[in-house]
């Protein structure tokens, strides 16, 4: 009998470490292998000029001065929504479709295909000014945490934000403090996933109706004045007749409205920046900074009374030039200026590239990991283009010049080289004929479908 119990005993050990062996087997088989493919935070600024970055310095510390700094770097489109429908797609806005505010964005962007190759995917802030028109409150798919405002929508206190596909009002909170949060709390989401991450971090600042945090206002009263060479231009007779007909010299009082947006538009970076790098020392703590490829960039420029203008939607220096920095120490080990002109379309085919995913054909843009490798030839010009009620203009942006032709009104050509506020028009100067026949080329092979749409 006892021998009997005894190899009873045995055999259902036995079977009990068969068992816990095929257990464990099935769970090692289905545990998912560490995903060693970069993260990507993406941080977008709303309306922000290329020559503010001295009021971001832990920015420019620690992305500007860790990476690469794209001394001319350009947006497409100086529209907010076909500028992110660009950043988004790696395409020009008359191959995405979205020339305005207006229009929906049909096209997969990069969030779609990293999501689908394993990304944990986020958006905090701005997505697209159509968004919540006509298509319901429900976020994108693609993305696997959501905190957006509605349409363009810019209030910076008590902000109504969608969680997640519900709508909710946070009284009380300024709204760039609670991107911070909403940002702290993804990477505190993200750590505790195996497969990499993708947020887009888009602030509305400095947007109208920039209103400075309650800390910040105190600010600045002591601000020199704005007044380029370009600053309320008194000879504008070389522009195009648009803005020679809707644009007089600005008045004393408008110049001091443009001073006093100019102010608060600075203010609102603050919250910005201070929010940058709280966000880098939470990845810091995560062991996950240099793990992270962070590129920073606005969505387009802004006027602050050059040519007699205000806004943006122009093919000026003021409206599509923009800060734009990228810090990833695999790729880029040490800090350096680039002046080769870049886009806001090379975002994605670089995001592309460097997640190990192929580049969609329909991509217009060029993956910066070329750029920083030297292979290749980098492009001759990069095409600007806008669909603005005051005329349709295209033009070819080389870096140091930039041929602009305007529907039914005048072509331009600046050598910003020698003339960077663009006061002289030399499109019919004797000397730059050569130059702006090359260019009129270059820029009629870039434009091979029509950019009336």
């Amino acid at each position: 009998m006892k021998k009997i119990f005894n190899l009873l005993l045995f055999v259902g050990i036995l079977l009990l470490f068969t068992s816990c062996r095929g257990l464990g087997s099935e769970t090692n088989r289905k545990a998912k292998t560490p995903d060693d493919r970069p993260n990507f935070l993406i941080i977008i600024t709303d309306d922000q000029r290329y020559d503010t970055m001295e009021y971001m310095p832990n920015t420019q510390e620690l992305i500007f001065d860790q990476g690469v700094t794209f001394s001319n770097a350009y947006i497409t489109t100086p529209l907010c929504c076909p500028s992110r429908s660009s950043i988004l797609t790696g395409m020009y806005a008359h191959n995405h479709g979205v020339y305005d505010n207006d229009q929906f964005l049909e096209v997969p962007t990069f969030v779609y295909y990293l999501n689908e190759s394993g990304y944990y995917t986020g958006l905090i802030g701005k997505y697209l000014n159509t968004y919540r028109m006509n298509k319901g409150d429900t976020p994108p798919p693609e993305y696997d945490f959501w905190v957006a405002i509605s349409r363009g929508e810019s209030r910076y206190k008590n902000p109504t934000l969608n969680i997640d596909g519900i709508w909710e009002r946070h009284q009380g909170e300024y709204i760039t403090t609670t991107f911070e949060n909403y940002g702290l709390k993804f990477l505190d989401q993200a750590e505790k996933k195996e497969e990499p991450f993708v947020l887009i971090f888009s602030v509305t600042a400095p947007h109208h109706p920039y209103t400075p945090a309650e800390e910040d206002k105190h600010l600045y009263f002591d601000f020199p004045m704005h007044e380029p060479p370009n600053f309320n231009e008194e000879d504008i007779s070389d522009k195009p007749n648009w803005l020679i007909e809707r644009n007089p010299l600005l008045t004393p009082e408008q110049i001091i409205e443009v001073e006093r947006i100019r102010r608060f538009q600075i203010l609102t970076l603050m919250p910005v920046d201070r929010a940058i790098k709280n966000l880098l020392d939470k990845l810091n703590e995560m062991g996950e900074l240099d793990q992270t490829v962070i590129i920073f960039l606005s969505d387009n420029g802004h006027h602050w009374g050059e040519h007699r203008l205000f806004g943006k939607d122009t093919l000026y220096q003021e409206s599509i030039k923009v800060p734009f920095a990228m810090r990833y120490p695999p790729l880029i080990p040490h800090p350096y200026i680039e002046d080769r002109v870049i886009g806001n379309i090379d975002i994605a085919p670089t995001l592309y590239d460097l997640a190990g995913l192929p580049i969609p054909a329909e991509v217009d843009g060029l993956s910066l990991v070329d750029l920083f490798q030297g292979e290749g030839d980098w492009r001759d010009g990069l095409l600007i283009e806008g669909w603005p009620g005051r005329g349709v203009f295209s033009a070819i942006h080389t870096g140091q010049y930039i041929y602009a032709e305007t529907v039914g009104d005048k072509s331009e050509f600046y050598d910003l080289q020698n003339d960077p506020y663009e006061l002289e028009n030399l499109v019919d100067d004797p000397n730059y004929l050569e130059i702006v026949a090359e260019l009129k080329v270059l820029l009629e092979q870039m434009n091979d479908t029509t950019i009336v749409p």
